[in-house]
């Protein structure tokens, strides 16, 4: 099944394959800049993911090969961020939308090729896995247009990369590679683009198939960990955790590995 967001200088396109939910972010002319529009129905797009029969993982990925999301369209910036009312709108959608991808209760992969700035870094770090090419790009390109950064996005990739790390991206907005992505933990792995559609769908079906109710429980704990705003509280992180073993999934895969087979886990 597939739907399209309202049309827009760009707009998302929602692909429900199986138990994958697949959101593409479509403005190719503007490298997959995010507009205004884009972000708001972003947020409600993942909201939404919570009730698609059968959902296990989302992924997030930019239309094409040339980029994953350039960062914010900047030449609407003069008509949706003329004054501070509209700032306030403009980045409160843009925290809205962060805040969504990290509070979905379904794993979230971030596939991203090519272009990855600004805007795009921060929805890529605010996924739960991320997977790139060698010859992705990675920037933080504030510092070279003027623009202040939200806390919230900064302690994010703090918590991720470390201080020294996040101030160097920041105040040199020098652009990294793929492999170095990988290799300062911005991205958990790097493969060649001739097996990367091969590879991160491998990875997908990993997720995908292991137990939701577990996988839910670890996202909470480790929004809990991270003090995130609406983080869930340790007495819901352990509800979670305790809804496990009386899950029709824990009876599952006890009886897969007694019998030495692949669980089949129903999310029960």
């Amino acid at each position: 099944m597939t739907q399209t967001s309202a049309p827009t200088a760009g707009r998302l396109d929602i692909e429900s394959e199986g138990n994958v939910v697949r959101v593409r972010i479509v403005n190719p002319a503007r490298y997959n800049a995010m507009s205004l529009a884009m972000w708001e129905d972003l947020a409600r797009v993942l909201r939404d993911t919570e009730n698609m029969a059968g959902a296990r993982a989302v992924v997030l990925m930019g239309a094409g090969q040339r980029a994953f999301v350039s960062g914010a369209d900047i030449s609407e910036f003069a008509s949706q961020r003329k004054d501070p009312a509209q700032v306030a709108r403009y980045d409160a959608a843009v925290a809205a939308a962060l805040r969504a991808l990290s509070a979905c209760p379904l794993p979230v992969i971030a596939a991203i090729r090519g272009i990855c700035m600004g805007g795009g870094m921060a929805l890529a770090l605010a996924c739960d896995l991320r997977y790139c090419t060698p010859a992705s790009r990675f920037r933080m390109p504030a510092g070279r247009l003027g623009l202040g950064y939200a806390t919230e996005g900064l302690q994010r990739m703090r918590d991720m990369l470390g201080t020294a790390r996040t101030a160097d991206l920041f105040l040199t907005a020098r652009t990294v590679d793929g492999l170095e992505a990988a290799r300062i933990g911005l991205v958990q792995e790097v493969y060649a683009e001739d097996v990367f559609e091969q590879a991160v769908a491998q990875r997908i079906s990993d997720v995908a198939g292991n137990a939701p109710l577990t996988l839910r429980a670890a996202k909470m704990a480790l929004r809990h960990l991270a003090g995130e705003p609406s983080a869930p509280t340790a007495q819901a992180v352990d509800q979670a955790v305790g809804a496990c073993f009386l899950s029709q999934d824990y009876q599952e895969g006890q009886l897969a590995f007694r019998e030495k087979r692949p669980p089949v886990f129903t999310g029960g």
